[in-house]
């Protein structure tokens, strides 16, 4: 078996137990035993057990970047997506958010990482510091900046930004939430999700006069 193979396997058997178990209540004999290599094989691979749930955190965050950028979205670089969203309509906003969401949930690595980090931010503050600036700081950032160039462009109106970003992300958030617990109402939030980005684009949403106004020179 290849090393590449064999260091995948033990990212994807060690975030299994994470999740299932918590990090401080795994060893790096119980990942080894999962893979079924002994734990000497698995430090030709990462030299602890800290070294492998820092490569499954940057393995998740590149998946996570790769697919959103696909979608026309740089969670880093607000900049670089003001002219993706302005004129978007409303049909493919809902589209873009639905797909995000979904993927956000059915990755494997995307989505038990979330949901380890939800749970270890209560017992570690190194976690807990991880988890509010990869699903809390780093998302308001992101579309604060998105939203006031959007202001600034006529497209929505004027608002505080991070007002706006605690009306639009939190209820995403809160139906993502109820997807982890309780998967079987997936198909009830993914309407609620999409009845909440319409009401969100209809209520922000510039109309017409204003932008001609702010149009002209």
């Amino acid at each position: 078996m290849r090393r590449d193979d064999t260091k995948r396997r033990i990212m994807d058997a060690a975030l299994e137990l994470f999740a299932a178990h918590g990090y401080d209540a795994v060893s790096v004999e119980q990942i080894a035993g999962a893979v079924g290599i002994k734990a000497p094989s698995l430090y030709n691979h990462f030299v602890s057990k800290r070294a492998i749930f820092d490569e499954i955190v940057s393995d998740a965050a590149a998946r996570y970047e790769d697919f959103t950028a696909m979608q026309s979205v740089h969670v880093d670089d607000a900049d670089a997506d003001t002219g993706e969203f302005l004129g978007i309509s409303e049909d493919v906003l809902c589209q873009k958010v639905r797909e995000i969401f979904l993927y956000s949930l059915h990755d494997k690595t995307v989505s038990r990482l979330r949901k380890l980090l939800t749970i270890e931010q209560f017992r570690s503050a190194e976690l807990s510091k991880m988890y509010n600036e990869r699903y809390v700081d780093r998302l308001a950032n992101y579309h604060a900046g998105l939203f006031a160039h959007l202001m600034e462009k006529g497209q929505i109106k004027q608002y505080d930004p991070y007002v706006l970003v605690l009306m639009y992300i939190s209820p995403i958030m809160t139906l993502m939430g109820v997807c982890d617990r309780q998967p079987e109402r997936e198909a009830a939030c993914l309407q609620k999700l999409e009845a909440h980005v319409r009401l969100f684009y209809r209520t922000f949403q510039a109309d017409r006069n204003e932008r001609s106004e702010d149009d002209e020179p």
